[in-house]
C-alpha cells in the first residue's frame, strides 16, 4: 500500500511539473528590450518568414504602458495580463476572484437565513406575537429550526462578519490583479538578455541526490 502511495504521489509530482513548465514556457517571450523610461516599455520581437526560398524578418514594436495595464485591471481583471501578453495568469486572476466571489454569496445566503429565522423565533416568542408571527416559523431552513435564539444570533453575527471579510479579501485581490498589471508593464525592461533562462526541471539533483524538482538558473 506504501509503495503504491510512493508511485502515485510521484506520478503526480511529474504532472505537476509538466504543467509548470508549459506554464513557463507560455510566460516566457521572445520580445527584446528597445527602450524603457519611467512611463513605457518598448520591445521588439523579431519573426523570421519564409516568403518562397527567401526568408524575411519581420520586426514587431510593442509599447507597454503601466498605467494603460493598471487601468484596464483595473476596469476588468484579466485585461490588464492580456494587454501585457501574460495569457498564463488569467487563471490565477480568476479562479482567485471566483473562489473569493463564491465565498461571499456563501456567507450572504447563510446570513439571510440565519437573520430570518432568529427574527421569526424572536417574534413567535413574543406574549404580543400574533397567528402572521406563528406561521413564519414554518419558512425556516430546517437545520435552523431546532437552533436556540442565542445560538442563531451567534451564528447570524458570524455570517455578518464573514461577509465584511469577504468583501476585503475580493477588494484585495483586485488590487493586486491591478498592481500586478502594472509591474508587469514596468518589468518588462528587466529582459534584457536572451542569454538568461529561468526554469523548472524535474529528475534527479545530484546536489540533494534524490529525484524531484529543481528551479534552475542558465546563463549561456
Amino acid at each position: 500500500m506504501n509503495l503504491r502511495k510512493y508511485f502515485f504521489e510521484k506520478k503526480f509530482l511529474v504532472l505537476i511539473a509538466i504543467m509548470l513548465s508549459v506554464l513557463t514556457g507560455l510566460a516566457q517571450k521572445k520580445e527584446k528590450l528597445v527602450a524603457a523610461d519611467t512611463l513605457t516599455t518598448t520591445t521588439v520581437k523579431v519573426d523570421s518568414t519564409k516568403i518562397g526560398n527567401d526568408s524575411v524578418v519581420v520586426k514587431k514594436v510593442r509599447v507597454y504602458n503601466p498605467k494603460v495595464a493598471a487601468l484596464r485591471s483595473a476596469i476588468l481583471p484579466g485585461l490588464g495580463q492580456i494587454y501585457n501578453k501574460k495569457y498564463w495568469k488569467l487563471p490565477i486572476v480568476y479562479g482567485a476572484l471566483g473562489v473569493s466571489g463564491a465565498v461571499f454569496l456563501y456567507n450572504l445566503k447563510n446570513y439571510k437565513d440565519t437573520r430570518f429565522a432568529y427574527k421569526a423565533k424572536y417574534n413567535a416568542s413574543l406574549s404580543t406575537a400574533t397567528h402572521a408571527d406563528t406561521l413564519l416559523l414554518d419558512q425556516i431552513k430546517p437545520p435552523l429550526g431546532r437552533y436556540s435564539l442565542e445560538t442563531l444570533r451567534y451564528y447570524r453575527d458570524s455570517f455578518r462578519r464573514d461577509i465584511d471579510y469577504s468583501v476585503v479579501v475580493f477588494l484585495i485581490l483586485w488590487g493586486l490583479n491591478v498592481v500586478d498589471a502594472a509591474v508587469d508593464a514596468h518589468l518588462k525592461a528587466f529582459d534584457v538578455s536572451p542569454d538568461l533562462s529561468l526554469y523548472i526541471k524535474p529528475g534527479h539533483s545530484q546536489m540533494a541526490g534524490t529525484n524531484g524538482i529543481s528551479l534552475v538558473l542558465a546563463i549561456r
